[in-house]
């Protein structure tokens, strides 16, 4: 049984062992971090700065390639019964017709989840804390701000303060952050932090009305492009959503007004059933890019929004997050077995984290929210996605990339992750 012992290490039959890493940051990627090490046996201390986990709306958007990794862990069966299985992507005019679908069976022989989930982040927290607890490797404190981080010679002191005001010292061979697109740790290192704002900015609007009863054959995941007006929609379990691009500049409030909210929604579903339609919240959300120059200062290392921000066009941000966490967990346990000997694997990691989004989830969301174009492209681009559609091969490669299966890390168990990107690109 463990123990806290002075200095943040921990005691064990064995006797002391080194102090544990500390991962910063208790949202999906940090406790995915956490419980990839402690199930490779490293010991972690995961401070959050919040009471409690977050429960607000976020991230909603798992791909198969994450599925892959969650199920992994342990926790893919019970977060897709908590969530919305969307088995194709559909694109639609204003007038109820089909452009054209792509079925995620396409990817059957590429993963083990060919699908893709709907569900709040905030349902995938609790099930990773409570496989995280389940090790007994983890030592979790909750209302834990850092307020200091020192590099010394064989890690890094972290000072954390309590609600109360009382200061904690601990010190860490490595340290984790995932503590956010407002990271406290990146400004510590003294690393850039400024975001590049989209020209545009999202418009959410919540409704509880069962749309695919009023829309037939409505998809879960329905981008509708029509030359009078383009927006997305997504099924949740519970709820749908409709997401709708707005040019920077434009009044917020007004873009918030009731009438206005309701003017564009019947906009959106001409007829009864826009009519039908009840709105239960509208909200605006920027869009941005960042991303680090490189993924460590030193003994403290970055990964998720701590590292990269892009477009939500895509879901991509928050899967690429995890796969961080995944990569860079395997990556620090290898560097805490192998000793200094270890360090270049860890650094080729987070330059391929790195790299995936500079060439990979950037270009793709952003091509994702270009993909909308003036009325006088439209035709051209739809012409372009009925050709994909109807070839099994350009389907299954855009699904592999929409999905980030050809640059995610691979399963260590299974053969769902067969090589991808000759598959793909051979």
């Amino acid at each position: 049984m463990s123990g806290d012992v002075p200095g943040g290490g921990t005691t064990s039959a064995a006797g002391p062992s080194r102090p544990p890493v500390a991962v910063v940051g208790a949202g999906p990627v940090g406790l995915t971090a956490a419980l990839v090490l402690a199930r490779a046996g490293v010991a972690v201390t995961l401070l959050e700065a919040r009471e409690e986990l977050a429960t607000e709306s976020r991230a909603s958007t798992f791909h198969p390639a994450t599925l892959d990794l969650l199920d992994e862990l342990g926790v893919a069966a019970a977060l897709r019964r908590r969530g919305r299985t969307v088995d194709r992507i559909q694109w639609r005019d204003l007038d109820g017709g089909v452009h054209a679908e792509l079925d995620y069976a396409l990817l059957a022989g590429h993963t083990g989840h060919p699908y893709r989930l709907h569900v709040e982040q905030a349902r995938l927290t609790p099930l990773l804390l409570a496989e995280l607890t389940a090790t007994g490797l983890a030592d979790v404190r909750f209302g834990a701000t850092v307020t200091g981080a020192t590099e010394t010679g064989g890690g890094v002191r972290l000072r954390t303060e309590d609600a109360a005001g009382r200061t904690t010292v601990t010190h860490h061979p490595y340290v984790l952050a995932a503590d956010g697109a407002r990271s406290r740790l990146r400004a510590l290192a003294g690393l850039p932090g400024t975001a590049e704002v989209y020209p545009d900015y999202a418009l959410r609007v919540v409704t509880r009305t069962p749309l695919d009863e009023l829309v037939p054959g409505l998809a879960a995941l329905a981008y509708v492009r029509d030359p009078r007006g383009s927006y997305s929609v997504l099924g949740m379990p519970d709820h749908w959503r409709f997401i709708f691009r707005i040019p920077r500049g434009t009044d917020r409030d007004g873009v918030l007004a009731p009438d206005a909210v309701r003017a564009r929604i019947e906009h959106a579903l001409p007829g009864p059933a826009g009519r039908a339609v009840r709105i239960a919240d509208a909200h605006t959300y920027r869009l941005a890019r960042f991303l680090l120059p490189r993924y460590r200062a030193g003994r403290v290392l970055f990964a998720g929004d701590a590292a990269h921000l892009t477009s939500t066009a895509g879901g991509l941000n928050m899967n690429c997050g995890l796969h961080d966490a995944v990569e860079t967990g395997r990556a620090l346990a290898a560097v805490l077995r192998e000793g200094p000997g270890g360090e270049a694997l860890l650094d080729a990691a987070l330059e391929r984290r790195r790299s995936v989004v500079e060439t990979a989830v950037i270009p793709r969301s952003e091509a994702r929210t270009a993909g909308i174009g003036t009325p006088a492209e439209l035709p051209a681009q739809l012409a372009a996605l009925r050709r994909t559609a109807a070839d099994p091969r350009s389907a299954t490669d855009y699904l592999l990339k929409a999905s980030l299966l050809d640059v995610a890390p691979r399963p260590l168990k299974g053969e769902a992750h067969a090589d991808l990107v000759s598959q793909a690109h051979g």
